[in-house]
Parts: structure tokens; C-alpha cells; sequence
């Protein structure tokens, strides 16, 4: 199974409008997205997200130009979010505290309460004035929500269709008539998407080599044995071949897909993951490296030599370093990667 990471399980991840743009936070790979069109993909940028813009709750913009990053019962007011220019700090009034989603549409400021099925508009977040309406049930299994000057939008989840988004003028009346595709490109970069374009995450060890000793007589084996070592780049800097990268991101193309992958195999399955860490393998463009083994045979022994590979749908992307040498011709079954937390 594969899938989006939903906002409420993916902290300090948001999508949220700004004028024409739309912003996708990922404080998990410290920078945005912003595209004016999601779903052609165009004018793809990717941005630096200030340390002081990082981690937030919920982001959000305004008719005025600036963003809000709440955290708590507090929200941070800035102009940019890689510069964090013009920041102030305000307490939000406790009737919009705990909402699941947050928007700005027609000038008003929107709270949604998923689980409660309603949501409150205000033209202040500070003050304690708002009008409470129903969500309409058919606009309430969001997986993101975020405005824009006329209209807000969700994101749906996953369909036999892949990853798309609604518009409605209305929160409260079901007007999704209009449904669009996500880009691929656009949605490489949200949280779960690289199991959507290029397949779920796999883990499997490969034979990379069996020794059989036929004779009657013991022998010793001593050779040098060749292995793929690393990740495999070409495939994986394919993603962002169509993203402009700021000269303010302080890690080059090629990093940044590796992180992207890095966190992708961390996912659970439910988001097609494989739940493992690989913080201590070689993030190193692939390479082949030669290592030098030697061991006894006895009569009519076979040895096999396994390697533990990790792959995204039908493409290898990581080499592991670490061998396993077993007498048994079935493939080891444990995972030699520690899990990920829940």
C-alpha cells in the first residue's frame, strides 16, 4: 500500500496559498516548495525554510502577504519564510487553539475542527469573535487544506486516480466540482509521494554470490569479491531534474534527493515505507568495492554470500555495506536496519 502522509502525522508539514503560489512546508528536509500551479507543476522553486520558520503545527498565509506559523497557543507572523523578516509573535485566542487545519479565503481566517465536523471564521486569530458552521461531510477527510484568494482546496486521499485536489467556494455547501491530478513533480515532494511515482519501498537480500566445495577434501577459499556500494543517484537526482533550487538551500540537488529517499524508506508501509533507518549506510554516490574474504569449505559444502538492498517500486536505490554469509540457500529473513520510531 502506498499513500500521502496526512498533515496530522507529518509535523511541520503544510500546504497553504500565498497570492498566486502555492507553499509546501517540509520542515522534516529544512526548506518549500512554491508552484503557481499544482497540478501542471509549474515554476517549481524550492526555498531554505528559516530555523526560526521550522516545526510549526500549521502554516498559513494572508491577503497581506505574510505567514503564520502556529505552534501551540502562539503564532509567528513573518513576511518570508526564508529570511523570517518582519516576525512577530501573538497568542492565538483560545477559541482557535486546537484546530486541525488552518486557511485564509475572502480575507477571513478559517479553523477547521476535522473530528468535530465544523469550523470557525474570524478576521483575527487574536480576537475571540467568529461564526461556527458544518463542515459538509463530503469535504471532511482532507488530507491538507489551504486557501487561496477565492477559493480553498484539500487534498484528497489516495484513489485509483493517484494523488489529487478539490476546490470549493464553500466550506460549509459541497461545491467539489472541480477535481484535479497532482504533478509528479510536485508530488515527489510531499511526504509519502515517492511511493506514489516510483513505487513503495522493498527490502530484500541478494545473492551476490554462492562457493561450493565439490571435492572430497576440505579447501580453503580466499578471494576478493566485487559489491555495489552506495545509492544509486542517476535514478534517484530524477526527481528533482524539474525544480529550481535556491542558492539559499544549503544542501546541493543531489543531497536533497538523498534525503528525500532517506525519509521515504523510513515511512511505514501504510505510506510505503519499509519502517527501517538508514542513517548509518552510505549515502555515496554507488560505487563498486572490492573486499577480501577467506574461510574453510568442508566436502561438498556450499556457502552463499547475501546483500541487503533497499528499493523504491521496481528500481534498487541503496546498496547496504554489510555482508551475510549463511550455509543456507534461502535468503536471510531478518532486516539488518534498526526500525524507525512509530
Amino acid at each position: 500500500m502506498s499513500g500521502i502522509v496526512p498533515k496530522s502525522k507529518a509535523k511541520g508539514t503544510d500546504i497553504c496559498g500565498a497570492g498566486e503560489n502555492i507553499y509546501i512546508i517540509r520542515s522534516d528536509l529544512g526548506c518549500y516548495m512554491k508552484t503557481s500551479n499544482l497540478n501542471s507543476g509549474s515554476d517549481i522553486s524550492i526555498s531554505s525554510l528559516h530555523p526560526a520558520c521550522k516545526d510549526g503545527d500549521h502554516y498559513l498565509s494572508d491577503s497581506d502577504g505574510y505567514f503564520y506559523i502556529i505552534k501551540g497557543k502562539k503564532y509567528r507572523r513573518v513576511k518570508n519564510l526564508s529570511t523570517d523578516s518582519e516576525a512577530e509573535v501573538d497568542t492565538l485566542h483560545p477559541h482557535f487553539q486546537g484546530g486541525d487545519h488552518y486557511l485564509t479565503k475572502f480575507g477571513y481566517f478559517y479553523v477547521i475542527f476535522q473530528g468535530q465536523g465544523t469550523f470557525r471564521r474570524t478576521s483575527s486569530l487574536k480576537e475571540g469573535s467568529y461564526a461556527v458552521n458544518n463542515l459538509d461531510p463530503n469535504l471532511r477527510n482532507g488530507l491538507y487544506y489551504w486557501g487561496m484568494p477565492n477559493h480553498c482546496y484539500f487534498l484528497k486521499p489516495g484513489s485509483e486516480w493517484g494523488v489529487q485536489f478539490c476546490c470549493s467556494t464553500y466550506l460549509r455547501k459541497d461545491e467539489c466540482t472541480a477535481v484535479y491530478s497532482v504533478h509528479p513533480d510536485v508530488v515527489n515532494f510531499l511526504p509519502g509521494g515517492l511511493s506514489v511515482t516510483k513505487g513503495p519501498s522493498f527490502g530484500i537480500w541478494e545473492n551476490i554470490k554462492t562457493i561450493s566445495n565439490d571435492s572430497n577434501t576440505p579447501v580453503t577459499w580466499a578471494r576478493k569479491i566485487t559489491k555495489k556500494v552506495g545509492w544509486n543517484k542517476e535514478t534517484m537526482t530524477q526527481i528533482t531534474h524539474n525544480w529550481k533550487i535556491a542558492a539559499s538551500v544549503s544542501i546541493e540537488t543531489g543531497a536533497l534527493a538523498k534525503l528525500i529517499t532517506n525519509v521515504q524508506v523510513s515511512l511505514s508501509a501504510e505510506y510505503g515505507g519499509s519502517h527501517v533507518s538508514t542513517e548509518n549506510e552510505s549515502w555515496n554516490e554507488m560505487t563498486e568495492e572490492e573486499e577480501q574474504l577467506s574461510f574453510e569449505l568442508k566436502p561438498k559444502e556450499s556457502v552463499y554470500l547475501w546483500q541487503y538492498k533497499l528499493g523504491l517500486g521496481e528500481e534498487q536505490v541503496l546498496f547496504c555495506r554489510d555482508l551475510k554469509i549463511t550455509s543456507d540457500p534461502n535468503p536471510p529473513t531478518e532486516v539488518p536496519l534498526p526500525s524507525t520510531q512509530s
